[in-house]
């Protein structure tokens, strides 16, 4: 089964138009710069079409969003006795944005690929290796060095003091 392919163009407009509502009621300022300045990142993704790092930073600003969305639901979003139909409204498309984080990722880093991209998540740990192509056995000895000379140095023909 093959992925659909879905535009950026149309990843950036949808979560564009979710915050926007999703900014109209009672929500900190936090919430509409980190979403606002990821999808700045995206309309970048689309401005430059090969650029692989254009499309990392929106994925990865998706990615921190998604956290911070949550974070920002934790604090903020409480049941409020006083809380108009506007609030309600403005809560449900937040939350609807954060639920489409996950597929929008999915979908951004299918572009990724597309576009040359190769993440591969290196936690630090050493890895062993078997390929061993590249290396020079240490039984084979070059031909130009001798046991005399083992550092391969030119003789020098004058065994007197060098001259600078």
């Amino acid at each position: 089964m093959e992925i659909p392919a879905i535009n950026l163009k149309a990843i950036v407009l949808l979560h564009w138009l979710l915050t926007v509502w999703g900014c109209m009621g009672l929500i900190p300022s936090s919430y509409s710069w980190s979403n606002f300045s990821v999808l700045a990142v995206g309309v970048w993704a689309i401005a430059q079409r090969d650029s692989i790092d254009a499309v990392l930073m929106f994925l990865m600003g998706m990615i921190l969003t998604i956290l911070t969305d949550i974070i920002h639901f934790g604090i903020y979003y409480t049941l409020i006795e006083h809380s108009t139909d506007r609030d309600h409204f403005s809560q449900g498309m937040a939350i609807l944005s954060l639920l489409l984080k996950p597929v929008s990722c999915f979908f951004v880093y299918q572009m990724y690929r597309e576009r040359g991209g190769d993440y591969n998540v290196n936690f630090g740990f050493p890895t062993v290796s078997r390929n061993r192509d590249a290396y020079q056995s240490i039984d084979q000895q070059d031909e130009s060095s001798s046991p005399a000379n083992p550092f391969n140095q030119a003789q020098n023909s004058n065994p007197g003091g060098r001259t600078y």
